[in-house]
């Protein structure tokens, strides 16, 4: 039965254990007076994307906004940065369990940030015990004994700072409805965390500190200004409190980075090259036009073509407004039992942090708590400063073309092979209930998935050609599935898996271009 908290509030998961530390009848006032507020806006603005769409079906390209112009000339900067936010040099991400979170913690990054979006499957129990982990945090109760080996965790004495991500404006969470409505996750997310740490946080000299994932539009930031205005003033704290780095990671919103920080500037101290959604968001908006058909995923790498266009925009546009710009994600893990391939993974890593370091980022994210000391060397060796905000990149001149510039490269049935194992495998594994997932020696969360079904999609519809002369037509990717998942079910068989591979094949071949894979998925949850 529906657990009714207040009037038209009602929480449908199961309130039990911890969980009513979390879902208190305040806090879950203070989540629904922001449904009520802002829900209607952001399904405006989710409504707007798919007009935009539209128009990118027909033909129209991104484009920096003639109606913004008077923003991007303007001598504006962000709000200060806090004293703790200043040197972001290397930083951890990761889902929000128990352990994950001490480790984290503890590996010596700058900044931990707790990720309840890709990296975390939202099944209820994930969900609340994710805030339960962090409220742990700031009232110092943050220990863990492995079940199985019985060993100790518990937070040491300097600790990254911490930041949350909380799902994207698209993602709802069917858990809590107000007033018949299911909220949004972001709100979600984001309310019960400001509610219950935001005092705590600022007490221990830090603060309610944020990325803000998937935004499309500088009038999406817009909206989770007003959140955070609306949250300060009902929690009494002044504005600029709430901090924000927001990731650019959707072709349309690199187009806006200036607005986007404008809209923001109170709350914002930086962006981040949210890479591999960066290429997700190219072919999903782009990708029905021949022109912007794509190679194999292994050839479009960071400094090269539109990447490498938008991370230099990202930085010039950052620091000419005072603001962090946050390099791309490593998500090599260690080879386990194979030296060889170790060192060639963590080189691997090292020439991308000295390629980031080197065009001016202030910092860069790891996936693995290995990967720590590799970036940290990068940055303490070519960045010896906090940061290098002081490097504008007043001399380039980066135009919309060289933004939609396609990488060079072949397709190839090695690099189909590939979209289709690590696709069905992750999307076996978040079913399953996780979120950041080993695979093939990368660590890999939504984004990768998405990347996956969104070119074999792309692939499919235009006909593209590999490199050994053949089309890859429909019934091409449904052989090399057929083989592909021979394997997969001798090595992870499981119910899970054939609900994955049924998911994935219906939206690689659907007329349609789903606009997220854990939109459905979130449905088999």
């Amino acid at each position: 039965m529906p657990l009714d908290i207040a009037a038209n509030i009602q929480v449908t998961g199961p309130v039990a254990g911890r969980a009513v530390e979390i879902l208190t009848p305040e806090a879950l006032d203070f989540v629904a007076d922001l449904h009520r507020r802002f829900d209607a806006r952001r399904r405006e603005l989710l409504a707007a994307r798919d007009a935009r769409q539209a128009r990118f079906n027909a033909g129209e390209l991104p484009d920096f906004l003639a109606e913004t112009a008077h923003v991007r000339a303007g001598d504006w900067t962000v709000a200060p940065v806090p004293a703790d936010l200043l040197d972001r040099r290397v930083e951890i991400t990761g889902p929000v369990d128990r352990k994950m979170i001490i480790n984290a913690l503890n590996c010596g990054a700058k900044v931990f940030m707790a990720d309840f979006e890709d990296a975390t499957a939202p099944t209820w129990t994930n969900v609340i015990e994710g805030q339960v982990n962090l409220k742990d945090r700031w009232n110092g109760e943050l220990t863990h004994v492995d079940a199985k080996s019985g060993k100790a965790y518990a937070m040491g004495s300097k600790p990254a700072v911490l930041k949350i991500r909380p799902r994207g404006w698209h993602l709802m969470e069917r858990h809590m409805e107000v007033d018949g409505q299911a909220v949004a996750g972001a709100l979600f997310d984001f309310g019960l965390y400001a509610f219950h740490n935001a005092k705590a946080a600022i007490a221990a000299g830090s603060g309610p500190y944020f990325y803000l994932p998937k935004l499309e539009s500088h009038l999406e930031a817009r909206l989770w200004n007003e959140v955070f205005l609306r949250a300060q003033e009902a929690l009494g704290l002044p504005v600029g409190t709430i901090k924000a780095t927001v990731l650019i990671e959707t072709i349309p919103a690199a187009f806006e980075m200036d607005e986007i920080l404008f809209e923001l500037k109170d709350h914002i101290v930086g962006l981040n090259c949210g890479r591999w959604d960066y290429i997700f968001s190219f072919i999903k908006r782009l990708g029905r036009t021949p022109a912007f058909l794509t190679p194999d995923r292994s050839a479009m790498v960071m400094g090269k073509a539109f990447l490498g266009a938008y991370s230099l925009k990202l930085i010039q546009t950052c620091h000419r407004r005072g603001a962090f710009a946050m390099g791309g994600m490593a998500a090599q893990i260690p080879v386990k039992g194979d030296d060889a391939a170790n060192q060639a993974a963590f080189a691997k890593v090292k020439t991308d942090k000295e390629r980031e370091a080197g065009a001016g980022h202030d910092g860069t994210w790891v996936a693995h708590p290995d990967l720590v000391p590799v970036a940290m060397e990068v940055f303490d060796r070519l960045m010896p400063a906090a940061n290098q905000r002081d490097r504008t990149l007043a001399d380039l001149d980066i135009t919309a073309a060289q933004m939609l510039e396609l990488h060079e490269g072949v397709r190839t049935e090695a690099g189909v092979r590939e979209n289709i194992r690590v696709g069905v495998r992750y999307t076996q594994a978040w079913l399953e209930g996780r979120g950041a997932v080993p695979l093939y020696n990368l660590m890999e969360d939504a984004a990768t998935a998405e990347i996956c079904r969104t070119q074999l999609w792309q692939w499919v519809r235009l006909g593209a050609e590999l490199d050994d002369g053949r089309v890859l037509t429909s019934e091409l990717f449904v052989s090399l599935f057929t083989q592909e998942m021979a394997d997969l079910r001798r090595d992870f068989a499981s119910p899970r898996l054939e609900a994955a591979a049924e998911l994935f094949t219906r939206m690689v071949l659907s007329d349609s271009l789903e606009e997220f894979l854990t939109l459905p998925a979130y449905e088999l949850l």
